[in-house]
């Protein structure tokens, strides 16, 4: 049965291939994103709306951040945590589930959340050889991840509702018809600016940030995932999912689940 694999977020130990050591990607085609906190259920319906006999998408999003915070820095370091989740996406045209969904992005805002490239500068004087001085340059690596945080946070709670908006327009739904409001676990002060906005009241916002912090691109389907497991999430239900991140990058989406 053909299968698609995308995968959102930073977890390898290689730069590349990023999906080494998985046999299974042999009977599958794998597609990266590395959209830092981005977790994009609508990456799985494009993939299957553009290519033809594909049943399946699995959609992965999993982040290795403690790899990349500063550990001196307590406005970054303490807020992550590692993890890894999955949601499984099937082609059912005689009963289509994803009812819509919009994507966004905007490069001007990608100083407000990054890890740059610091790269070793040479020396461009000659030698009496003719070669370049300082060459072969040192190896270069990353920073750790740099965040402002005020400037990510009015981002959010401006970009994420009005995304939120344009989808349920989209799917010709009246907010009175959402069920759960599913959003990338950030902070708890994000989730209610959000839901507030929209007038979605707390008991219908999913959250699990006080047991993992910010999993970033593995919070959805790892809030997901608890919130089925516990009863909460029912088939038939209808939910609001938006996720946002580096980019800056935004996207959401209303799906009925089951």
């Amino acid at each position: 049965m053909a299968c698609f694999f995308v995968l959102f977020g930073i977890w390898s130990d290689y730069c590349w291939p990023t999906f080494e050591n998985c046999g299974f990607f042999s009977k599958c085609v794998p597609f990266e994103f590395v959209l830092y906190c981005n977790f994009r259920f609508i990456g799985s319906s494009l993939s299957i709306n553009g290519a033809g006999g594909i049943k399946n998408v699995r959609v992965i999003g999993a982040d290795a951040i403690s790899w990349i915070v500063d550990w001196t820095n307590r406005g970054t370091c303490i807020l992550f945590g590692d993890s890894a989740g999955a949601v499984l996406v099937q082609v059912r045209f005689e009963d289509d589930a994803l009812l819509s969904f919009d994507v966004h992005s905007d490069g001007e805002g990608n100083r407000h959340l990054t890890a740059t490239f610091e790269g070793n500068e040479t020396d461009d004087e000659l030698g009496s050889n003719g070669s370049v001085l300082g060459f072969p340059p040192r190896p270069s690596s990353y920073s750790c991840l740099q965040m402002n945080g005020k400037e990510v946070f009015r981002f959010a709670v401006c970009a994420v509702p009005e995304s939120l908006e344009s989808s349920l327009a989209k799917a010709g739904l009246p907010l009175s018809s959402i069920d759960w409001l599913l959003l990338h676990q950030a902070n708890q002060r994000i989730l209610h600016a959000v839901s507030t906005r929209m007038q979605i009241p707390s008991e219908q916002v999913i959250s699990n940030l006080a047991n993992y912090g910010n999993t970033s691109a593995a919070s959805i389907p790892l809030a997901l995932d608890e919130a089925v497991r516990s009863g909460k999430v029912k088939p038939g239900h209808t939910i609001a999912a938006a996720s946002f991140g580096a980019g800056l990058t935004w996207a959401s989406t209303i799906f009925r689940w089951g």
